[in-house]
C-alpha cells in the first residue's frame, strides 16, 4: 500500500485529503506542523509527501530540506501562495510538483499518480519515447523513424535532463545550473531559445508542444 504523509495546518483540507486518498487505498499519516511532519516522516517513510508551505512552526521549504537530507520520495507542495518566487524556491529546495490552493482533487490525484510512477521507475530507461521521436540516452543519439536527428551538445544536454525526470517540474534555475553551470542562473533567454530548437526538432507541433512543456514563471517538465 503506498504510504502518503499530508502535511497541512487547516483541518479541513486534511480530512478532505485523508477521506479521498483512503478510498483510494492509500495509507495515510498526517502532520499539522514542520517539526510533526518530520517526526512523522521518520517514523513511517513516505512514498510520497503533500506539503502546505504556510506552516505554523516552519517554513515548508525548511521541511522540503530537511525531508531531502535522507529521502527521494516526491514531494508535492500544496499552496495558497500564488507568487512565482516561492514556487520556484520550493522546486529549489528539492519539491517535485506543485499545486495552488483551491485545488481539484482530481488535478491533485493525477499529479499524484504522475509522481509516483517517476518515483516507482527502477533504473533510468535507456531508451525514451519524445512524441515520434526515440532518445536513446546511453547511445546519446536521437531518431524519427530510424533517420538521425542532429542535435548540438546544448541541445542534448537539455532533454537529457528533461527527459530523466519524467513528469517532474524543473524550475529554470535548476537547468540552467546542470546544463550551462554556475553563473547562469538568470540566463532565461537561453533557455527559451534551446527549448524553442528542441520543439522544431522533435515536437510535431512545435507551437503547441505536448511533451517539452513551459510552466510560466516555473521552469519546464517533460511529459512522456
Amino acid at each position: 500500500m503506498t504510504r502518503v504523509l499530508v502535511v497541512d495546518d487547516e483541518p479541513q483540507i486534511v480530512r478532505a485529503l485523508s477521506i479521498n486518498l483512503k478510498a483510494r487505498r492509500y495509507e495515510v499519516h498526517v502532520a499539522g506542523s514542520g517539526t510533526a511532519a518530520l517526526k512523522v516522516a521518520a517514523q513511517h517513510p513516505p512514498d510520497l509527501v503533500i506539503l502546505d508551505l504556510g506552516l505554523p512552526d516552519l517554513d515548508g521549504i525548511e521541511v522540503i530540506r530537511g525531508l531531502r537530507g535522507w529521502t527521494e520520495a516526491p514531494i508535492l507542495v500544496l499552496s495558497g501562495r500564488v507568487d512565482s518566487t516561492d514556487k520556484v524556491e520550493a522546486l529549489d529546495a528539492g519539491a517535485d510538483d506543485y499545486v495552488t490552493k483551491p485545488f481539484g482533487i482530481d488535478e491533485l490525484l493525477a499529479r499524484m499518480r504522475a509522481l509516483l510512477r517517476r518515483s516507482n521507475q527502477t533504473a533510468e530507461e535507456p531508451v525514451v519515447q519524445v512524441g515520434d521521436a526515440v532518445v536513446d540516452l546511453a547511445a546519446k543519439r536521437v531518431t524519427i523513424a530510424d533517420t538521425d536527428v542532429r542535435l548540438t551538445p546544448t541541445e542534448w544536454h537539455l532533454l537529457e535532463v528533461l527527459v530523466r525526470h519524467p513528469g517532474k517540474l524543473i524550475s529554470q534555475r535548476q537547468l540552467l545550473t546542470e546544463v550551462w553551470g554556475p553563473g547562469y542562473e538568470t540566463a532565461h533567454g537561453n533557455l527559451r531559445f534551446y527549448m524553442g530548437q528542441l520543439r522544431r526538432k522533435l515536437e510535431p507541433e512545435p507551437a503547441r508542444p505536448q511533451h517539452l512543456i513551459t510552466e510560466p514563471g516555473m521552469g519546464y517538465r517533460f511529459e512522456p
